[in-house]
C-alpha cells in the first residue's frame, strides 16, 4: 500500500507539473519538486508490491514486482535528471522531464494498481480512472500547498500558476466524487449489513471529498484578493484532509475488493 500511494503522488504531481503554467514560475521550485518526486519514487522502489497488497494471490496485477522495481528506478533517475536541468536553469530540457517522469508515473500506476486476471477485471476501466483520479487529488493538494510555499521566496510570482492549480483539485475532487459514488452504490449490498462500515466511509467522504471541496472554494475566494499566504494555510488544510480521505479509501478498498471488486 506505501509502494502505491507513493505512485500516486508522484504520479499526480508530475501530471499537475505537466498542465501548470510553467513559464510564470522559478526553476527553484521545479528543482526541489523533482527532488521530492525523487525520494517519492525510491520508496516506492524500496517497498513494491503490485497493487499495494503483497502476496494477494486473488488479484494479479499486470505489472510483476521485479519490472515495478525497475521501473520505480528509472523514475527516480529521470526526477534526478530533470532536478539538474532545473538547477542549471535549461527550462527546455527540465520541461522535457516534467512530460518524462509523467508518462512513466502514470503507465507504472496504471499497469501496477489494476487487477488482472481476475474477476475484477471487468472493471479494470473504472480502476483506471480510479487510480488516476486518486493521483490528481493528491498531486493537485500537495503542489498548490508546496507552490503556496514557494510564493514566500518569490513574492512578485503571478498567482495565476496557484488559481490554476486550485482549479485542477476543484476538478479532481469532483472527479473522485463520481467515482466514489459509483463505487459505493455497487459496493453497498455488500457493506449494509456491516456497521462499522458507515464510519469509515462517512470519514472516507467528508476528510476526502466534501472537505476539500470547500477548502478548494476558499481558496478562490482568498486568491481574489491575492493573499497567497492565507491560500497556502487553506491548501495545507485539504492537503490533510485528502491524505486522510485517501488512506481511509485505501483501507476500505482493499477489503472490498475482496468481495466485489471495485475501489472506493
Amino acid at each position: 500500500m506505501l509502494s502505491l500511494f507513493a505512485l500516486r503522488l508522484v504520479c499526480g504531481m508530475s501530471l499537475m507539473w505537466a498542465g501548470m503554467p510553467r513559464r510564470e514560475v522559478t526553476s527553484g521550485f521545479f528543482r526541489i519538486q523533482m527532488l521530492v518526486a525523487l525520494g517519492l519514487s525510491v520508496l516506492a522502489a524500496l517497498t513494491f508490491s503490485p497493487l499495494g497488497v503483497p502476496e494477494d494471490a486473488a488479484r494479479v496485477a499486470l505489472l510483476p514486482a521485479w519490472a515495478g522495481r525497475g521501473s520505480c528506478i528509472l523514475l527516480a533517475g529521470l526526477c534526478f535528471l530533470g532536478s539538474v536541468m532545473w538547477t542549471l536553469e535549461r527550462r527546455g530540457a527540465g520541461e522535457a522531464f516534467v512530460f518524462a517522469v509523467a508518462a512513466v508515473s502514470t503507465a507504472v500506476l496504471l499497469l501496477a494498481g489494476i487487477p488482472w486476471p481476475s474477476d475484477a477485471a471487468r472493471f479494470a476501466i473504472f480502476h483506471a480512472l480510479s487510480e488516476l483520479a486518486t493521483a490528481c487529488v493528491l498531486g493537485a493538494a500537495v503542489t498548490g500547498m508546496l507552490l503556496g510555499h514557494w510564493y514566500l521566496t518569490a513574492p512578485t510570482m503571478s498567482i495565476a500558476p496557484l488559481g490554476r492549480l486550485n482549479q485542477f483539485l476543484a476538478a479532481s475532487v469532483s472527479a473522485r466524487l463520481v467515482l466514489s459514488a459509483i463505487g459505493l452504490v455497487v459496493a453497498w449490498p455488500s457493506l449494509a449489513g456491516r456497521s462499522d462500515w458507515l464510519l469509515w466511509v462517512s470519514l472516507r467522504w467528508a476528510a476526502g471529498i466534501v472537505g476539500p471541496l470547500i477548502l478548494s472554494a476558499m481558496v478562490w475566494r482568498i486568491l481574489k484578493y491575492r493573499h497567497t499566504q492565507s491560500a497556502t494555510g487553506v491548501l495545507f488544510a485539504a492537503t490533510i484532509l485528502v491524505f486522510l480521505g485517501e488512506l481511509t479509501a485505501s483501507l476500505l478498498s482493499v477489503e472490498v475488493a475482496r468481495e466485489i471488486g471495485v475501489p472506493l
